[in-house]
């Protein structure tokens, strides 16, 4: 038994530390293959609500005492996400002379929280794992009520943002299978002890796949704008995580609560990104 249970947590491990390795080799085999992911393109919003549910389990009550306990840092954190984020993908769209379609999917990007792949790479990064939980958690919860107020302010001089259908779309996405989670570990009470080490790397894997489907149905899109998009995106992520740690360091917070705010910041859900379709299905996903 203890046998078994050493080979899963090694595996899990494994899954974990090498996160962006699964995410490129999803990608890679989705272009190459796109017939092998293509028709799997309904399973994208399911599988957005279980990263959304794991991460959900992976809460507790004490997370969300924290943000009286450390008000600063929270306040701190949340207000770079959702402020600089979308401000940086504003600029960039226009500083590349983007396509307003994929403007729109720039936007939509910087207006999203950093989801479970964040908790993850603080916990590689040595950050401060308690933070990062606490901030995804808040700004998870608030993405329902921000998301569509920000895509309207910064994305409504491209095209008309249904807020409400927005709104609607996340609360069902995001919110409610959060708060499922959350209430079946505190129905579970310890039992839900057992599986929670492994999902991130449950998490991991999905999210891997729901960018494999994106591609396999991007495949021509990308090929033809792929590379500016690309290059805009490893901008943003790079500003956001360089962002994130000024503000904090600004702040005068220790070296683990920066980089959680940095990852946190620069991390983003990653079924929202790479391409002129990706863009707009990500964008109708949610709208």
């Amino acid at each position: 038994m203890n046998s078994i249970q050493g080979a899963l947590t090694s595996l899990n491990d494994l899954i974990t530390r090498f996160f962006v390795l699964w995410i490129i080799l999803f990608s890679s085999a989705a272009f190459f293959f796109p017939h092998a992911f293509e028709d799997l393109g309904f399973l994208i919003v399911p599988l957005l609500a279980v990263i959304m549910f794991a991460m959900g389990i992976t809460l507790r009550v004490d997370d969300f005492k924290r943000v009286f306990l450390r008000p600063l840092e929270i306040l701190a954190g949340v207000c770079a996400q959702y402020i600089v984020m979308p401000l940086l993908g504003l600029f960039l769209a226009l500083a590349f002379g983007i396509n307003p379609l994929i403007a729109v999917g720039i936007v939509l990007v910087g207006s999203c929280p950093g989801g479970t792949a964040s908790n993850v790479i603080t916990y590689l990064a040595r950050g401060d794992l308690a933070l990062s939980v606490t901030l995804t958690s808040v700004s998870t919860l608030l993405c329902p009520f921000l998301l569509p107020g920000l895509m309207y302010i910064y994305a409504g001089k491209w095209i008309d943002i249904p807020v409400a259908d927005l709104f609607i779309s996340a609360l069902q996405i995001v919110l409610l299978p959060v708060l499922l989670g959350l209430a079946l570990r505190r129905l579970l009470g310890k039992k839900s002890e057992a599986v929670l080490p492994f999902l991130p790397s449950v998490s991991a894997l999905v999210i891997a796949l729901v960018v494999g489907i994106v591609v396999s149905l991007n495949t021509e899109s990308i090929k033809t704008v792929g590379a500016v998009v690309f290059l805009v995106v490893i901008i943003h992520n790079t500003l956001g995580l360089i962002c994130g740690y000024l503000i904090a360091k600004a702040l005068g917070f220790g070296e683990s609560s920066c980089r959680a705010i940095s990852v946190e910041v620069g991390t983003f859900s990653a079924a929202f990104r790479l391409s002129h379709r990706t863009s707009r299905r990500a964008f109708q996903h949610l709208a």
